[in-house]
């Protein structure tokens, strides 16, 4: 299956966080749209790598995302090297997606940035020819290089390039947010769970991703928004893109 966008980040609970209002207005516009997780988050303060797994894809299904996979890399000790690069390249080419979206070029969290490197430069490799890698049946697939690669504005401030409107689209994103109840504040969750605090765990974390998303909007005119930087420069043939 081609895919218009495919979003690829570190961890199961990334992609919500960053850039799920964005993936919900680009589907609302008919594209199709995928996730790939590089890391099944087993670091995590809370939960378990095999609850993180179910409940990305509660979100997916909160998300109307069909499709969720995830690479398999470790949790915070994943390199960007050749074996990693190659792990990728095999969803890129997979399912083709023109636009990838992926973590904060720098972020609190190491994985981000690294990730987010990493995810580039394998979009970039995925495009050579002389790259080799297999399908699902041992097959050779053919080089494919995504048009455009987007970072997403993550934990720490960074100014963004473009902003997306997602207003008619927020609450939905904060219902995938929740689906990862054992990461977030979810009250009826904490009141039957014994395991620590973490930094996202808290109520202020919610309402931190709340406010960031009225800022990104504030900048645009709009409720809500979610913020991106290209390391490539955007061009347009057509000014109406900006009516």
């Amino acid at each position: 299956m081609k895919l218009d966008i495919l979003a690829i980040t570190a961890h199961p609970d990334d992609v919500e966080l960053c850039c799920s209002g964005t993936l919900l207005a680009q589907m609302a516009l008919g594209k199709k749209v995928g996730i790939v997780d590089l890391t099944r988050g087993e670091l995590g303060t809370r939960g378990t790598p095999e609850g993180r797994i179910l409940e990305g894809l509660e979100a997916a299904r909160i998300q109307n995302i069909a499709i969720r996979e995830n690479v398999g890399l470790k949790d915070g000790f994943f390199k960007n090297d050749e074996e990693s690069q190659k792990a990728i390249i095999h969803y890129i080419r997979k399912y083709q997606p023109d636009i990838v979206i992926t973590n904060s070029i720098d972020d609190r969290h190491p994985d981000h940035g690294r990730g987010a490197q990493l995810v580039s430069d394998s979009c970039f490799y995925s495009g050579l020819r002389m790259v080799e890698t297999l399908d699902e049946n041992g097959q050779p697939q053919e080089a494919w290089r995504p048009k455009n690669v987007f970072h997403s504005v993550q934990d720490r401030y960074i100014k963004p390039d473009f902003v997306v409107d997602i207003t008619p689209f927020h609450d939905q994103k904060l219902q995938a947010i929740r689906a990862f109840k054992s990461q977030f504040h979810i009250p009826e969750y904490d009141a039957t769970s014994n395991e620590p605090q973490s930094y996202i765990s808290s109520p202020d974390f919610l309402e931190f991703t709340i406010a960031r998303a009225r800022e990104m909007g504030h900048s645009i005119g709009v409720t809500f928004g979610e913020g991106f930087t290209t390391c490539r420069k955007l061009g347009v043939k057509d000014l109406s893109v900006f009516l």
